[in-house]
């Protein structure tokens, strides 16, 4: 009877299978025949092995009267029926007609009446999560109409065919043989992926197959992963390969150039959440690769600091991660790659303090960075000390950081946190980096971007607003992490400075919606912990009319040009270590006089300046070579005149007029031209002679 059963219902499964698209496929043959040899591994080898234990004859007699009194009493041909008429009534792929009648099967096998097969074919004909859950209302089903056993052995047979548990076993053995007893490049070639793509539950040892094949034929671990991954249900024995990989060629990384050169780019984009860092890494890597291209030992060692900085910021990010898969694979990763880095670095400033050039230390166009710019960073005490006074008055203001563009707003905002008493806590937002297109998607950006900042400043972890409640109503959620947060910090304040604040006027116009001001009118006016401060370079005037609703009693901090003492040191020291009589006393003066002192001007000059010499092979700068490096510079900071122009487009007129030593006729734009310091009020003229110039050959 056993023999009977078993033919009956692999016919079944071919005669269901002939439905299917892939009813061609030779190999599904095969599978069925391992599944029977299961059935007879069951049915044969287990009761041999019974009899070797104590007892063991005794109990294989009773284990076969128990089968032999469930299948007289069961038709064989219940199997085969139910194959073929389920399978053409549904129109079933070869999945569901495998899993059906396998379920079948196995279900008799352990004694459960023929219609338990129904709920096994539904089970499978819903697919793996549903059918599941079928396969345990199956069991609860028969357990109350068919007695205990029974139904929980239905259930059962339901799971095990939705799970396809039948052929996992075979493929487990071939693909354990594979990995033991060959070659990783040739094992790929037989792995039962190939012929069986609709696996589901996972086959160890792949992964570490397509790891070590890697190796020797990186081609074929590839095409292998994209099989995986596209075309099964494997994609995360697919990641954990890509992971393995990655971990290898990271870790064997031993000099810059390994890192400069390494080869993961064919990872997908976006990557697998499976590969944690990687990613990263890899724009590290592309990084360290972009810094050793620089001309010069100098600028190859200030562009490794970018890199020492991303490294720096994944040391906190595994430090203070709650997935310690990420501590484990890549924060000894992230060490070696800081000693290599570091150790490149101190090689390059050696080379650079023997060769003839004399080290660039100017940074034009860009905020200073306290982490890389260090002591760049000179003069503003005195506005420093003005926002720390009126930060921790007993009613502190909403403050108005207000200055041209390119005066040091935002640099004097990033060092803030290291010239301040502990008191407070600077905090910096640029609106320009935040989502500006709904209210949810701002407030979501906001508070990601505010716990990067604590993070990375303060050393503070911060948890994040209630995402449901974000989602619902984004303002009140903040309101209510904004108590959370006063909670953690204790008695300290918050300084919350919002830079490109003109910005939020796009967040208004797309939205329709002046819930964000209101929300910040609301920590200006209730929240005591919070101190605000509003930073950007256009007049209250040039904004829309409901900002000025919104920065009543706002107390104004002017940025304005460097003091002569700090614009001359940060000339003639920029850095600790920058050569003396680097620039003559004739050179200097000149620099002041193109520049008026501008911190932007000083540093694009210099930039050019020594540029200049060093193409010369010389060590100083002289007057003419300042006169000379005049329209280079313009030419360098050519975005930055640009702005200029179009900003003050209303104003183009009146500058001209200027310009023409003529009299002008709107005295409005002047008083605008005065309050951005283009032009001096004493004198009416130009402020910079650089800009003048600009103007004066703008084409």
């Amino acid at each position: 009877q056993e023999l009977l059963f078993l033919c009956g219902w692999s016919l079944g499964i071919l005669i269901a299978a002939n439905l299917s698209e892939k009813s061609q496929n030779w190999f599904y043959i095969i599978l069925i025949f391992f599944t029977g040899m299961q059935f007879f591994w069951i049915s044969g080898l287990i009761p041999k092995a019974i009899t070797m234990l104590p007892n063991g004859e005794i109990w294989v007699v009773q284990i076969t009267e128990f089968f032999k009194n469930i299948m007289t009493n069961i038709e064989v041909i219940y199997p085969l029926a139910l194959g073929v008429v389920l399978g053409v009534v549904s129109g079933m792929t070869l999945n569901m007609a495998l899993g059906m009648a396998l379920g079948v099967a196995f279900g008799v096998a352990v004694g459960v009446a023929v219609g338990v097969a129904g709920g096994i074919a539904l089970g499978v004909a819903f697919g793996v999560t549903v059918g599941v859950a079928v396969g345990v209302a199956v069991g609860v089903i028969f357990s109350l109409t068919g007695g205990l056993t029974g139904g929980l052995a239905g259930g059962l047979a339901a799971i095990a065919g939705v799970l396809r548990l039948y052929f996992w076993l075979p493929e487990l053995i071939l693909t354990f043989l594979l990995y033991f007893f060959l070659e990783p490049t040739k094992a790929l070639r037989f792995l039962p992926t190939h012929w069986d793509e609709l696996i589901i539950l996972p086959i160890p040892f792949i992964d570490r197959l397509i790891v070590q094949a890697y190796q020797t034929n990186p081609t074929l671990a590839r095409q292998t992963i994209d099989h995986l991954t596209n075309s099964t249900n494997l994609q995360k024995t697919a990641a954990k390969a890509m992971v393995g990989i990655a971990i290898n060629e990271l870790n064997h990384c031993q000099t810059t150039k390994d890192i400069q050169t390494l080869e993961l780019r064919w990872l997908p984009s976006p990557p697998p959440k499976e590969v944690g860092l990687l990613p990263n890494l890899l724009d590290i890597s592309q990084d360290v690769d972009s810094a050793l291209q620089q001309t010069s030992s100098y600028l190859k060692q200030q562009a490794l600091n970018k890199c020492l900085t991303g490294l720096n910021n994944l040391s906190q990010q595994v430090r203070f991660s709650k997935d310690s898969n990420q501590a484990t694979q890549f924060g000894s990763i992230i060490k070696k790659w800081q000693s290599i880095l570091e150790t490149a670095q101190k090689g390059l400033q050696q080379q650079a303090q023997r060769s003839q050039e004399i080290i660039n230390p100017y940074i034009a166009g860009t905020p200073l960075e306290p982490t890389s710019a260090k002591e760049r960073f000179h003069g503003r005490l005195d506005l420093i000390h003005q926002i720390e006074s009126l930060t921790l008055a007993v009613q502190p203001p909403v403050l108005l950081l207000h200055g041209g563009r390119r005066t040091g707003k935002t640099s004097l905002l990033k060092y803030l946190p290291n010239k301040v008493d502990s008191e407070f806590l600077p905090i910096l937002i640029d609106v320009q980096g935040l989502s500006r297109v709904n209210v949810i998607l701002f407030a979501t950006s906001f508070s990601t971007e505010f716990i990067e900042q604590a993070r990375q400043i303060h050393n503070l972890t911060l948890p994040p607003p209630n995402s449901e409640i974000l989602s619902q109503d984004p303002f009140y959620a903040l309101k209510e992490w904004f108590k959370k947060i006063e909670q953690i910090i204790g008695n300290k304040r918050i300084l919350l400075c919002i830079d490109e604040f003109e910005l939020l006027s796009t967040l208004i116009a797309n939205t329709n919606d002046y819930a964000p001001l209101d929300f910040l009118r609301h920590i200006m006016q209730h929240r005591q912990q919070w101190v605000l401060l509003f930073s950007g370079a256009n007049l209250l005037t040039d904004l829309p009319t409901y900002w000025s609703s919104y920065l009543i009693n706002t107390q104004t901090v002017k940025v304005s040009y460097l003091d002569e003492t700090n614009a001359r040191q940060l000339i003639t020291q920029p850095v600790a270590n920058f050569p003396k009589d680097t620039y003559t006393p004739e050179a200097i003066d000149a620099i002041i006089h193109w520049t008026h002192c501008q911190p932007y001007f000083i540093q694009l000059l210099c930039l050019t300046l020594i540029n200049h010499i060093n193409q010369a092979k010389r060590k100083v700068v002289e007057l003419a070579d300042v006169t000379t490096a005049i329209p280079e510079a313009i030419k360098t900071g050519g975005q930055y005149f640009s702005e200029l122009w179009n900003d003050n487009e209303n104003q183009h007129e009146a500058m001209l007029q200027i310009l023409a030593n003529q009299p002008v006729s709107d005295q409005a734009a002047v008083k605008k031209l005065i309050f951005k310091e283009i032009i001096d009020k004493e004198t009416q003229h130009f402020q910079v002679p650089m800009v003048k110039y600009y103007l004066e050959h703008r084409e």
